[in-house]
């Protein structure tokens, strides 16, 4: 019973794509995935590149472990490895909410604004002004618009 549980909620994950954000989604325990989690939740950014780094080269048409490498990568100050990957993540799966919210904070953060706005405009397609990525995207574009 609990294996199939499992299934349900993998299965379930992969039809919703969660929030990127969201690392308590599910992973098997001792999966490459579910230790980079392990190393986002507690920052980090080292153990996580290295095993995400392995996870996306064996897994290469996984969105999510390219958006999760991304994520490390940007936390570790490394824009534009973080960019190629959440760009990676995008070609697998154009509609990936979090890649698109987390790839307009990089630009943000590089300060490349009129393409984090591109990113608020195809969010907003995605997903409306009311989802998370959107309204977290549009709060750092506005936030930088004030400096």
């Amino acid at each position: 019973m609990k294996k199939i549980y499992c299934i349900a909620v993998v299965f379930c994950f992969q039809i919703f794509n969660l929030h990127a954000a969201d690392i308590s989604g599910p992973a098997e325990a001792g999966s490459d995935l579910g230790a980079a989690k392990s190393h986002i939740e507690k920052k980090d950014w080292s153990s996580a590149i290295s095993t995400l780094e392995k996870f996306v080269k064996a897994n290469p048409n996984n969105a999510d472990g390219y958006n999760l490498l991304g994520f490390s990568l940007r936390n570790a100050k490394r824009y534009s490895e973080a960019i190629f990957n959440y760009k990676e993540a995008l070609r697998i799966d154009p509609q990936h909410r979090g890649a698109h919210e987390y790839l307009g904070v990089a630009y943000v953060q590089n300060k490349e604004l009129p393409k984090a706005k591109e990113l608020l405009v195809s969010l907003e397609k995605i997903c409306g002004q009311q989802c998370e990525e959107y309204q977290d995207l549009k709060k750092a574009i506005a936030k930088a618009e004030k400096k």
